[in-house]
Formats: structure tokens, sequence, C-alpha cells
């Protein structure tokens, strides 16, 4: 029996964690890629809850750095970064739901090579950048290009690291606002957490009708804190199971393997995006264990870990977790 059987999706879902239908976004259906988490783009496709949605989505840079004699600040165009596939309307959610997202795969797509990383001038978490300013001149741009297949990334003759994809940017939209897809918050977005993996379910906390999940900005391998400010990005084919859970209030997004729950908390500075993450996996221990906020606030002390997403976005992004095994 697989882990998923017995998830918070599969028992609290409407659709129990089976799937239902399966339909496609291709870059072509998806036509204007979206820049913004908000209530105001026409949903792409509308689905029921456990419809499975291969979803295809463009790099970080939707394409535009195609060679190492690239220099991004003469290709980009910031703040349109981030193109976002959907967004994906699910049929019966209101605000107060829960979207949960079972993530299938996260395949590169398109010729070789598909991977990019760079340096861009003023950003990442070793430099001064607008938020955090500094008198040192920027480092100089940089670009690299990376073979990348399902069996690793070749990153030059020498070395070749683990192909370890994620989604870097999912969520649903906000109740009334438009936030740059750049950003993390309390309804996804940026977060650029590793664990955000195939094999993972993620919840949402649905904020307007029909939920609008957007996703994009996968990447093939990533380290914690995503350091220089880009990952491996990839175009991809990603695979997603859609399934809603109605009147589960989340206040943050959480993720679920089958190993570990975890809570994922955005904010600056840093300490501020662990509290936010601590506090939902306390709220989250003690509501789903039947234990005291307290007991399970001194419980989560001895045995929790964190995990960086990223140290470069707009909002800061920790996960913070805590093993199944405990809680047998």
């Amino acid at each position: 029996m697989s882990w998923l059987e017995t998830s918070i999706m599969a028992k609290r879902g409407v659709a129990g964690g089976k799937e239902t239908s399966r339909q496609k976004i291709t870059i072509e259906q998806q036509g204007k890629f979206h820049y913004v988490y908000g209530p105001y783009a026409e949903p792409v496709i509308e689905v029921e809850p456990g419809a499975v949605v291969e979803a295809e989505t463009h790099d970080a840079f939707e394409g535009k750095i195609k060679s190492e004699s690239d220099v991004p600040s003469e290709l980009l165009n910031v703040p349109y970064l981030n193109p976002q596939t959907g967004p994906v309307y699910v049929k019966g959610a209101k605000k107060g739901d829960c979207l949960a997202v079972y993530i299938h795969s996260v395949k590169p797509r398109g010729p070789q090579p598909v991977g990019t990383t760079c340096l861009i001038k003023e950003f990442g978490g070793l430099v001064g950048t607008t938020s955090t300013a500094l008198l040192n001149q920027p480092l100089p741009e940089k670009v690299k290009k990376v073979n990348v297949d399902e069996n690793g990334v070749y990153w030059n003759d020498r070395i070749t690291l683990p192909y370890e994809p994620f989604i870097g940017t999912i969520g649903v939209s906000p109740e009334i606002e438009a936030i740059t897809s750049l950003q993390p918050d309390y309804y996804g977005g940026n977060m650029d957490l590793p664990d955000v993996a195939p094999g993972s379910v993620i919840y949402l906390p649905v904020q307007t009708d029909g939920a609008l999940l957007y996703v994009g900005d996968c990447h093939a391998i990533q380290g914690d804190g995503e350091l220089c400010g880009v990952a491996l990005e990839i175009p991809s084919t990603t695979t997603l199971q859609i399934d809603l859970i109605k009147d589960h209030r989340i206040a943050w997004p959480q993720l679920e393997t089958e190993d570990m729950f975890m809570t994922i908390g955005s904010a600056r500075p840093l300490e501020d995006a662990a509290r936010i993450a601590y506090r939902e996996l306390v709220r989250w221990s003690a509501a789903e264990w039947g234990m005291d906020e307290l007991e399970a606030y001194m419980l989560i002390t001895q045995c929790a870990k964190v995990r960086l997403g990223n140290m470069v976005d707009p909002k800061y992004t920790v996960g913070a977790s805590v093993a199944k095994k405990y809680f047998k």
C-alpha cells in the first residue's frame, strides 16, 4: 500500500486522494503567462477534485537566457520573472477550504542544455541588494548552461550532481491582492523549498472561489537557501494531482511526505520565517494528535528540524518538520 493512501489528502479529500480525470496545460494552451498571484486572471482550465493535471512550465527566465555569453540584465525585465502556468480553477473550492496537491513528477522539457543558473547584478545571498544596501560594487554577471536529464545534472566533465527536482513556486490566489510571483507568503508562492518535490503533498489555504492554483519555476537541484539567488532552473512537464479538503482552515502552507509533516513560513527577517514555521508546526501537532498546545510546544522543541528554502527572495522561507514515526 502506498503511503499516500494514509495521507491527510486521502483521509479528508473530496476525492479521497483518488484520480478522477486527466487534463493537460501545454505552453500553447497557456499562451500568456502570469507574473503575479491574484484573483484577476482567467483560469486556463477548470477541474474537479481528484484531477491529474500535466502542466508545462517555463524556466524562471521564460527561456530568454540561451547561452553562456548572454548577460542576464540585458535580457531580463525585472519583475517579469518566474512565469506561472495556470491558474487552475478547482470546482467547489471556497475560502476556508484547503487545496491538497500531490506532486507526481517534475521532468525536464526542451533541448539541451536545458538547465540554467547565473549570477545576476545585486541579487543573491552573499551580495548587496536593494534591501541589503551596501557600497560594494556588484559581482560580475555570469551564466552557466547545464545538461540535465532524469539521471543527473551534468555540471562539468568531472562533476555530476543528482537530479533532485522540485517546484520552486506553487500556490493559490490571495483573496484580493495581486502579488509578484517572486514573493512567497501565506498562500505559497516562490518558496524555493526543495521538499516541494515529487512524492509529497502540499496543502495550501484557499482564499477565493476556485482556489486558482499557479505553478512554475521548477528546479533540477538546489541547495538550502538558493545561495547565489538562482537554482538550476529548468522548463518542465510537471504532473500534479489536485484534491480539495472542505472546511479545513490552515494559516500557512503545509507539506506531507511518507516520513514527515512540515509547516512553511515566509518572512523577513529569517528568524520570523522560522517562528511562523515552528508556531504552525506546534499548532498542527496539537490539533492532529490531540495534545495540549503547551505539551506540543515542548515536544516539538525536542525533535523538530528546519529546512532553509530561500534567503534571497523578497521574503525568506523556512520549513519546520517533525518525523511521523513519533506519532504512531
